[in-house]
């Protein structure tokens, strides 16, 4: 039994492995919790790639920690495909963000593809008195500290991280209310717990679309398809404001090559089948797609520039 389970690791055996994955039921990992934008991504793709691959994928929400415990777990599982991690943009400043985790952000991880990308909106209950991003940015000004904002996941979420570039650039000071994902952070929105919410317009768009919440501004840098009457940060006096979240999957390092290609693909052709560009557009997602290794360079790119915002701001983990 040693022997067989030592053979495990020879590269013949890797190679079998990939010629025959998946050979088990897959778990995609969510740092979120049910009802947010991630995990409503995760469940559109664990479908799609049960069918495509034969296998069931099956999630698992870890939220908590800025998705940094989610993605602990999927960092110590077997590198042979079986365990993936559903990936925001966020997690590109958790290794600036976090000073000991057990894992590497970007080492600790192959890249297999991006799935999306869309804005973060600003949102306030319907009944606030915020109509404009100037008025909230006024109000802030003018109660300094006393204003607060829900974000999903808190820590490095794109949420969280596009909440403390709008504070440092418009010289405000509002406190962050941290919760397990964009679901429970509605809730409390909703519930007018806390003043106002940044969120991906994935989650926020049926509260916006029944009239439960008002959206104040996008982040992106031109006015997104789904929310095209709702102005830009950079419109609305902070010229050159941009903060773009996206979406991915990842798997442990080390999964064999061909496992990556293989999983690839799939992503690929699921992102151009008719019904999910559907949904997607319906979720306010641009699909994104491409190769592995372009995912691996964005990551790269990110993990620097979200680095060196968040040592600039001084940013701590709530």
């Amino acid at each position: 039994m040693a022997g067989a389970i030592g053979c495990a690791g020879w590269p013949g055996a890797r190679l079998a492995l990939a010629q025959d994955f998946p050979i088990r039921p897959i778990t995609l990992v969510v740092g979120f919790a049910p009802g947010g934008s991630a995990d409503i991504l995760a469940r559109l793709v664990a479908q799609k790639l049960s069918g495509s691959l034969g296998q069931q994928v099956v999630i698992e929400n870890k939220p908590g920690a800025g998705a940094t415990i989610a993605a602990a777990a999927v960092a110590g599982a077997p590198a042979d495909g079986h365990t993936l991690l559903l990936v925001t943009s966020g997690h590109a400043g958790s290794g600036a963000l976090y000073a000991k985790l057990p894992y590497d952000p970007q080492k600790s991880f192959a890249p297999i593809a991006r799935i999306g990308a869309t804005p973060v909106v600003i949102v306030a209950p319907a009944g606030a008195p915020y109509r404009t991003l100037p008025d909230l940015i006024g109000a802030a000004r003018k109660h300094p500290g006393k204003l607060n904002y829900a974000a999903g996941g808190g820590g490095a979420t794109t949420t969280s991280l596009a909440a403390e570039f709008l504070k440092s650039d418009a010289a405000v000071d509002m406190q962050m209310i941290p919760y397990k994902g964009s679901g429970p952070a509605l809730v409390a929105l909703l519930a007018g717990e806390v003043d106002v919410g940044f969120d991906i317009p994935t989650s926020a768009l049926p509260h916006i679309q029944a009239g439960k919440l008002r959206p104040l501004a996008v982040t992106s840098r031109v006015r997104a398809a789904v929310l095209p009457d709702v102005p830009t940060v950079a419109e609305q006096g902070l010229p050159g404001f941009e903060v773009t979240g996206w979406f991915g999957l990842m798997a442990p390092a080390r999964t064999p090559a061909a496992v990556i290609a293989r999983l690839n693909r799939e992503v690929n052709a699921i992102l151009l089948l008719p019904d999910v560009k559907a949904r997607l557009d319906s979720l306010g997602v641009e699909p994104a797609g491409g190769s592995a290794d372009e995912f691996t360079r964005l990551i790269e790119t990110e993990s620097r520039r979200y680095g060196d915002a968040i040592r600039r701001l001084g940013l701590q983990p709530n």
